[in-house]
């Protein structure tokens, strides 16, 4: 599962995933009552606001493998006194791929509207014969994340989850990038703290099936050998505007290429840098 990992954390920070919980447990507030609360940060967002829809169709190879959305749903939900983003992610294989391996992929994260930190992440995942179902709290007061089953797990400040992330890296000031500049983000993934590091490469105009676009194109920093042959062989273009949104991810593995490409979108927060 480490490979699929590697590349789906990537795919969902450029973009590329009602589950039942138990509310009593979602809990954030101070345990010791001499305690003060933690100050947690404000963040800057301009790059996404309710009702955006994200699209794209993946590729394997010359097969067209399936289809993942990404939402911030129209719910306002207040977690702990806070006001937070309802965001899902849903994957689905399709056509001849679906036969040999089907997946049913749902991912839902409450972020934080302030801190742009994850309350909660809710993870039902169906690929081929391997099932995951995953209930995060995050308290990022005490900067302990519970898995259940009364386990509690350090995470450290800002801490995010592979969903969460996307949308906190979507919010980074990247006007005065430069070709080698590293963004780093640590999110928390099966029970680990996961960190993903960016570099940006250059700007590029990029034409898909939506068009052309002006973007920005990162290089995942990632380790070579059992899943990708060279650090080269997994690109990712956002659009190079306030939204940030990715418009192509393309990665080429030990097993052949495997390709992401955004097909639809609204709700944007932004004009998009679409070349007319």
């Amino acid at each position: 599962m480490k490979r699929f990992v590697a590349i789906g954390s990537v795919l969902m920070l450029t973009g590329i995933a009602c589950i039942a919980f138990r509310s009593d447990r979602v809990e954030f507030t101070q345990m010791e009552n001499d305690a003060p609360v933690k100050e947690l940060p404000t963040l800057k967002n301009e790059a996404f606001k309710r009702g955006e829809m994200l699209s794209f169709r993946l590729h394997y190879g010359i097969i067209d493998a399936g289809i993942a959305t990404l939402a911030v749903t129209d719910e306002a939900r207040d977690l702990g006194g806070r006001k937070t983003f309802h965001v899902v992610g849903i994957g689905r294989s399709q056509g001849a791929f679906d036969w040999f391996f089907k997946v049913r992929d749902r991912y839902e994260t409450y972020i934080d509207e302030q801190a742009i930190v994850p309350w909660l992440f809710v993870r039902r995942i169906q690929e081929g014969g391997y099932s995951c179902s995953q209930d995060y709290i995050f308290n990022h007061y005490s900067e302990k994340v519970d898995v259940g089953e009364n386990k509690l797990y350090d995470s450290g400040p800002n801490m995010q989850d592979m969903l969460s992330a996307f949308y906190n890296a979507r919010t980074m000031d990247l006007s005065m990038a430069k070709p080698g500049d590293i963004f780093s983000i640590n999110a928390f993934v099966d029970k680990e703290i996961f960190p993903v590091k960016i570099k940006f490469i250059a700007r590029e105009t990029i034409t898909t099936g939506l068009g052309t676009f002006k973007c920005l194109k990162f290089r995942p920093i990632i380790q070579k050998g059992r899943v990708f042959k060279h650090e080269e062989d997994l690109n990712v273009w956002i659009s190079d505007d306030k939204n940030h949104i990715p418009i192509l991810g393309q990665a080429d593995v030990l097993v052949g290429s495997i390709k992401a490409e955004l097909n639809g979108y609204s709700g944007l927060s932004n004009p998009v840098a679409k070349v007319e």
